[in-house]
C-alpha cells in the first residue's frame, strides 16, 4: 500500500522549484495538499489577505482542485488531518519568521506525540537565514560584507514541478477557502504563470534596472515583491536568469537585501518591534495627541510635500509603493515628524500587499537609523531635492496628487510655487526639523555612553 503524506503550503504557493514538494512526492506517495487558515491571519492587512486568497484559488487549480483547507490553529488542524488520512509525514518549506518558528515548533511537538514526522525542507530565500556567516561563525551586521559572502555561497538550480499523485478534496474533508475580504485596492489576480509572464516582460529591460529603479514614474522595477512574499516565485528562479550586466547585478543585490533582513530577524526576532541598535533606545520620539495628528496627515497623504503625499496615496490606492518613495516617506515620518518608526511600519504592514515582516521592519529601521545602516542617523532625506532628482518632470506626483495636475514640469515640487488652495502648505520646515532630528540623535548617543 502506498504511503500518504501531507504537503502543507504556507509562503510557497507554487509547484515549480519547491524542494519540499519534491521530497513529499518521492517514491510515488499520495500527496494531500493542505492550507491552514490560521486565526493569526486576522491581524494581517486586507490587501495581503486578498492577494493570498486569490493566489490560493490559482494553487487549487494547479493541484486539480485537491487543495484541502482547514480553519483553526495549525497545531490542532495539521495533526487532525494527518490522523484522518493516516499520513506518516508532513512536509513544509521552513519558515524563519518569529511567529512561523513558534507555530512550527508547536505543530512538530503535536505531531511527534502521534509518531508523525514534521519535515522542513528549503526556505523562501536564496540562502536560508543563518547560513551566511563570517569565518568565525558570527553573523554579519552590515549588508555589504554579507552580500559578498551571500554571492559566494551560491544556490541550487531551479527545478520543474514533480509528477504528483494528489489526494485531497473532495475525498478528504475540506472547510472551504478563506473568506475573501472586501478590499478597496484593485489587486491583479496573480498566478504562478502570470508571475513568470511578468518576469519575462521585465527581464529584457533588466540591464537598465540600475538606472530606472529609482524613478517612481517609470515602470522600471519587476513588481514581483508580492509574488516573492507569497512564494509564487522563488528568488533562485529569478537569479538563474540574470547575467553579468550591471543592472542584473543591482537586481541581484535587491534579492540579497531580502535575505539579509531575513537573516537579521532570524537571529534577533525581538527586532521586529524593538531597535536593533540598543543605543537608540534613548531617542526621544513624540507620541502625544499632536503627534498622532501629524501621523494621520502623513498616512492620508496631506503633508504638503508632494512626493510624500504621492507615495502615501499610491499606497492607499494600490497596496504598493515605489521603493525609493518608501525610503522618503519613512525618513519624513521619523526625522521630520519625529514619530516612532513602529507607527510607520505598522501602517505599511496594514496596507502593503507585499508586506513582509523582515523586509518591512528592517527597512524602517534602516530609515530610522536604529538598524543595520553603516552610517545611520545622519542620513536625512530632503523630500524636495529628492523629488527634483527622481521625479524631475513631476509625472509621478501629478498622477497621485490630482490637486497639482495643473502645475507644469518640475515646478510641482517647488515649495514656493503657486499651488491650488485645495492642496495644503508644507506642514513642517524641513531644514528646522532636520536640525531637531540630529539634536535628538546626539542626545540619545550621549545618554548611551
Amino acid at each position: 500500500m502506498r504511503r500518504t503524506v501531507i504537503m502543507w503550503f504556507r509562503r510557497d504557493l507554487r509547484l515549480a522549484d519547491l524542494p519540499a514538494l519534491h521530497a513529499a512526492a518521492a517514491d510515488g506517495a499520495r500527496v494531500v495538499p493542505l492550507f491552514v487558515v490560521d486565526p493569526a491571519f486576522h491581524s494581517a492587512g486586507v490587501p495581503r489577505r486578498t492577494f493570498m486568497a486569490r493566489a490560493l484559488v490559482a494553487l487549487d487549480d494547479s493541484v486539480d482542485g485537491a487543495l484541502v483547507y482547514r480553519h483553526g490553529r495549525p497545531e490542532v488542524e495539521v495533526p487532525r488531518l494527518a490522523a484522518e488520512v493516516d499520513a506518516a509525514h508532513v512536509f513544509v518549506t521552513r519558515d524563519y519568521g518569529p511567529y512561523g518558528r513558534r507555530r512550527d515548533a508547536a505543530v512538530a511537538t503535536a505531531l511527534r506525540s502521534t509518531d508523525v514526522q514534521f519535515v522542513g525542507i528549503g526556505s523562501p530565500y536564496a540562502v536560508q537565514p543563518g547560513e551566511v556567516t563570517k569565518a568565525d561563525g558570527s553573523p554579519y551586521a552590515v549588508f555589504t560584507p554579507f552580500s559578498r559572502m551571500w554571492r559566494a555561497h551560491r544556490w541550487d538550480v531551479p527545478t520543474p514541478p514533480p509528477e504528483v499523485d494528489w489526494f485531497g478534496a473532495p475525498d478528504v474533508h475540506c472547510d472551504g477557502p478563506p473568506e475573501m475580504p472586501e478590499c478597496a485596492v484593485d489587486l491583479p489576480a496573480w498566478t504562478e504563470g502570470e508571475t513568470h509572464d511578468r518576469w519575462s516582460q521585465f527581464l529584457p529591460h533588466a540591464a537598465d534596472y540600475a538606472d530606472r529603479r529609482d524613478l517612481p514614474a517609470d515602470d522600471g522595477t519587476s513588481r514581483l515583491s508580492a509574488a516573492l512574499r507569497w512564494g509564487l516565485v522563488h528568488p533562485r528562479q529569478l537569479l538563474a536568469d540574470l547575467g553579468a550586466e550591471r543592472g542584473h547585478d543591482v537586481f541581484a543585490s535587491e534579492l540579497a537585501w531580502r535575505d539579509f533582513y531575513a537573516d537579521v530577524l532570524f537571529r534577533k526576532p525581538d527586532t521586529a518591534w524593538q531597535n536593533l541598535d540598543p543605543k537608540m533606545a534613548g531617542m526621544v520620539v513624540d507620541t502625544d495627541d499632536a503627534a498622532r495628528g501629524r501621523f494621520d496627515r502623513w498616512a492620508a497623504g496631506t503633508t504638503g510635500f508632494p512626493i510624500i503625499d504621492a507615495g502615501m496615496r499610491q499606497l492607499l490606492a494600490t497596496g504598493w509603493m515605489h521603493n525609493r518613495v518608501r525610503m522618503l516617506v519613512a525618513s519624513f515620518l521619523v526625522k521630520d515628524l519625529h514619530l516612532p518608526w513602529q507607527w510607520g511600519a505598522r501602517h505599511f504592514m496594514a496596507h502593503l500587499v507585499d508586506g513582509d515582516l523582515a523586509s518591512n521592519q528592517h527597512g524602517w529601521q534602516w530609515a530610522a537609523g536604529t538598524g543595520t545602516d553603516a552610517a545611520p542617523y545622519f542620513r536625512v532625506f530632503n523630500p524636495t531635492t529628492q523629488a527634483r532628482r527622481f521625479d524631475g518632470e513631476g509625472h509621478y506626483v501629478r498622477r497621485w496628487v490630482p490637486e497639482l495636475s495643473g502645475i507644469d514640469g518640475g515646478a510641482v515640487h517647488e515649495p514656493g510655487a503657486r499651488r491650488p488652495s485645495a492642496y495644503p502648505p508644507p506642514m513642517v520646515d524641513h531644514a528646522a526639523e532636520r536640525e531637531e532630528a540630529l539634536a535628538r540623535y546626539r542626545h540619545a548617543v550621549a545618554g548611551s555612553r
